[in-house]
């Protein structure tokens, strides 16, 4: 199978092994891992299989991290943009884009958080509490840090990441807060000392301006994403509701038919005695037929013996000598 995915030169088939095998569960992973390496190897390429016997084992959040970005790949590629606007904010100390950022930062993660926890008991893999807040950690760890959100888009994470402890943790905090009054002063200091000069001011104003419907447009993009987020969890729901009443329609079926078929059973069995019983009673029937028959000819015979003998001894006048 593994040989199948191999490209020129073997890259494209491992990198794809790779892939896969970061998404597999981690109760599975030493056992796929082992077998594409012995896959690899039988196969030639050396290199292939030493790469991939090297890949380690994910933790349980790290491992729904990667199946959320493969499964989910629209909504991973704006959670990625919300980072990045987010991050940008922060940058710039806008309280105001940071305020605005963070407070969509929790919804999604959060919505985020429960469809990886859907995809993992999807998958067989029901994650405990500790592991749930494992993942929302790796989440605003990809929001909060530009390092950790490459990780995670490489889809191979090993373990939980965790945000940066100077990032702000919800909506702008006394550190937002704090930052966005030192930018305010600073901009009102810029403007009392920049006042006679009227076309620097223009321009600060301008690039602010720009800079704001950068983060409006980013902010609607990760909105968006949240929306997206949310409709393919219903879907997903439905999708499941929709399919846990087909199972149950097709087990009521399946008891339906058990049943006609244990009666057909119960009445061929009855046929079939029943057949055996009369064919019993007709042999008995035949035999006697022919027993009858035979001493009905035996009868006849000895009549016609009887017969002949009075005959001789009637004599030719019919005189008994």
């Amino acid at each position: 199978m593994a040989g199948k995915r191999v490209g020129p030169g073997g890259e494209t088939g491992v990198e794809q092994v790779l892939d896969e095998l970061y998404a597999t569960p981690p109760s599975d992973f030493v056992a796929r891992r082992e077998q594409e390496a012995l896959a690899a190897r039988s196969a030639g390429r050396v290199a292939d299989a030493r790469r991939i016997r090297a890949a380690r084992r994910p933790t349980q959040a790290a491992w729904a991290a990667n199946l959320l970005l493969r499964a989910r790949p629209q909504e991973s590629r704006r959670f990625l943009e919300l980072g990045q606007a987010l991050r940008e904010a922060y940058r710039t100390l806008d309280a105001d884009g940071v305020r605005e950022l963070s407070e969509q930062r929790r919804s999604i993660v959060s919505a985020l958080s429960r469809q990886a926890a859907e995809l993992a008991r999807e998958a067989g893999h029901r994650l405990s509490d500790a592991t749930r807040q494992d993942v929302d950690s790796t989440l605003r760890a990809v929001l909060a840090d530009q390092d950790a959100a490459e990780r995670w888009s490489a889809g191979r994470l090993e373990s939980a990441l965790t945000p940066p402890a100077d990032f702000p943790a919800g909506s702008a905090g006394s550190a937002g807060s704090a930052a966005g009054e030192r930018s305010g002063r600073a901009r009102t200091e810029r403007a009392r000392v920049e006042a006679p000069r009227p076309s620097p001011r223009s321009r600060e104003q301008d690039e602010l301006a720009e800079r704001r419907r950068r983060r409006q447009e980013q902010f609607e993009a990760a909105r968006q994403a949240a929306e997206e987020a949310a409709r393919a969890l219903r879907d997903l729901r439905t999708a499941r509701a929709d399919a846990a009443s087909a199972l149950q329609q097709a087990r009521d079926r399946h008891d339906l038919a058990e049943q006609r078929r244990a009666a057909a059973e119960e009445e061929l069995r009855t046929a079939g005695e029943e057949l055996t019983r009369a064919g019993r009673e007709r042999q008995d029937a035949e035999d006697r037929l022919r027993a009858a028959g035979d001493a009905v000819k035996r009868a006849e015979r000895t009549a016609r013996d009887a017969e002949k003998q009075a005959a001789r001894l009637a004599g030719p006048a019919g005189w008994v000598y």
